[in-house]
């Protein structure tokens, strides 16, 4: 099995190492991170071995009583693929190690697609990452507006899209620390970053968005008008979405009105952090007006990223080269129908 290395036990971090030390065909090597707090202990708790990013964080590691099996170098000397999950002023220096030792490296969504050449979207453009050594998981928004609208493509409905994205002010961990307070900040650019970030996997997407950053922290969610090719049916379109493994329908006359009851649900199902892979799609809410499609959805900005990651392992490395086979072994092993 291929070995794999976590560099950055954050939200995304601890989220990727769990998904991977769940996967049949692929071996968690390590984490390795600064901090040596109650989240790097967690993952002492459940067995992963501890490599330190600095002697300095091996030496307060060590004062809490946490062993270090090494530092970063000697993580990256043993392993086959790191999965960099830092914050992006670090992974940028991070990308210029990994190049130099040859070795195969996935970014996520906060850094640019020049970074690596090529962006990642699982349902999209899996095939295109095979054996490649480098790929970038585009960000939540991205992955969401990804996955609906190539359903969409897929079934030959699509003409071109235009989103409004309400984005969640922070991570829910780090809301003593910041984000915003009674009122919404508008970016000021359309298309907002994460329309032409799509573009960086599909060139041929017609998108255009603009986002809100609003004051709550669970999730965001967007609106979507999209311009179909032909005139359809709901059926039509529902049809197309259910061919994407990664949305769920969901029902807004059975109590599911906003973001928090669907975390609540997710929380029912004992997923992990109440953790929402899938795109939350209303199936009631959504309309369609001759050639125009109205739909509304939610992200998890912490979780939908995640069978994205691993099927990005999968295909660097080449273990499955198959991306449908890839994607319905994460999705078994992470609890998606």
């Amino acid at each position: 099995m291929k070995k794999i290395a976590v560099v950055g036990y954050g939200v995304i971090g601890k989220r990727v190492a769990d998904a991977i030390n769940v996967q049949e065909d692929m071996n968690l090597f390590g984490v390795c991170d600064v901090i040596s707090d109650w989240r790097i202990q967690t993952a002492v708790k459940k067995g992963y071995t501890i490599f330190a990013a600095t002697s300095e964080a091996k030496e307060k590691m060590g004062s809490v009583g946490i062993q270090a099996a090494g530092l970063f170098q000697d993580l990256l000397n043993k392993v086959d693929l790191v999965v960099d999950c830092t914050p992006k002023n670090i992974a940028a220096g991070n990308v210029e190690t990994y190049k130099k030792q040859g070795l195969k490296f996935i970014v996520q969504g906060g850094e640019k697609h020049e970074t690596t050449g090529h962006s990642f979207s699982a349902e999209n453009n899996y095939e295109s990452a095979i054996d490649l050594d480098a790929t970038r998981v585009v960000s939540c928004n991205t992955t969401s507006i990804l996955r609906t609208l190539t359903a969409l493509k897929r079934a030959n409905l699509l003409d071109y899209a235009r989103g409004t994205l309400l984005r969640r002010a922070t991570d829910p961990w780090e809301s003593h620390l910041g984000g915003i307070m009674n009122t919404m900040v508008p970016e000021r650019d359309i298309p907002s970053h994460q329309g032409p970030d799509a573009q960086s996997v599909d060139p041929d997407l017609d998108v255009i968005t603009s986002a809100v950053k609003v004051p709550e922290t669970l999730s965001h969610m967007h609106y979507w008008n999209v311009k179909l090719k032909k005139k359809a049916t709901k059926e039509e379109v529902l049809d197309a979405f259910k061919t994407s493994s990664r949305i769920k329908l969901i029902h807004y006359d059975q109590g599911l009105v906003s973001n928090n009851t669907i975390k609540e649900m997710y929380l029912d199902m004992g997923r992990p952090w109440g953790d929402m892979y899938e795109v939350a799609l209303w199936e009631d809410m959504l309309k369609v007006v001759g050639d125009e499609l109205f739909y509304a959805y939610v992200v998890d900005n912490q979780a939908i990223v995640i069978p994205e990651t691993i099927d990005a392992i999968r295909a660097l490395t080449g273990i499955e080269r198959d991306g449908h086979t890839s994607i319905a072994k994460t999705n078994k092993s992470l609890g998606i129908n």
